[in-house]
């Protein structure tokens, strides 16, 4: 199965977005069981989108990310409090979002490589 690069961050997005209510729901916010979970799914974006849009899959990871973390933004106090809730949450777990995108990165350039070598024989 391989998807378009729409399809691979639309894929990247929901399953964030569905890992961070499943957190809050299970775990109470949990930033590590987050981040843990944040590595295969963008492990997983980097290896079904086809070769011809790899390159998305790093572009898309952040994005997921922060969308997923709305969820877990723990803010009060209407939209300006929710918005400190979400930048609070990605300046301490930067540390999982970087993991994540470079998994997803090194993935992309391994693929690309070897699509490329494909291409010139």
């Amino acid at each position: 199965m391989k998807l378009t690069g729409l399809g691979g961050g639309l894929f990247c997005v929901v399953a964030m977005l569905l890992l961070g209510y499943l957190d809050q729901l299970l775990f109470g916010r949990s930033g590590t069981v987050y981040g843990l979970l944040f590595l295969p799914v963008c492990l997983l974006t980097a290896v079904w989108v086809r070769d011809g849009d790899v390159l998305t899959a790093p572009v898309v990871a952040p994005i997921a990310f922060t969308l997923g973390l709305l969820p877990l933004a723990d803010g009060t106090g209407g939209l300006a409090g929710r918005l400190m809730g979400l930048f609070t949450g990605l300046a301490t777990q930067a540390g999982w979002l970087y993991a994540g995108t470079l998994a997803a990165g090194v993935t992309v350039l391994v693929r690309r490589t070897r699509w490329a070598g494909r291409r010139r024989t």
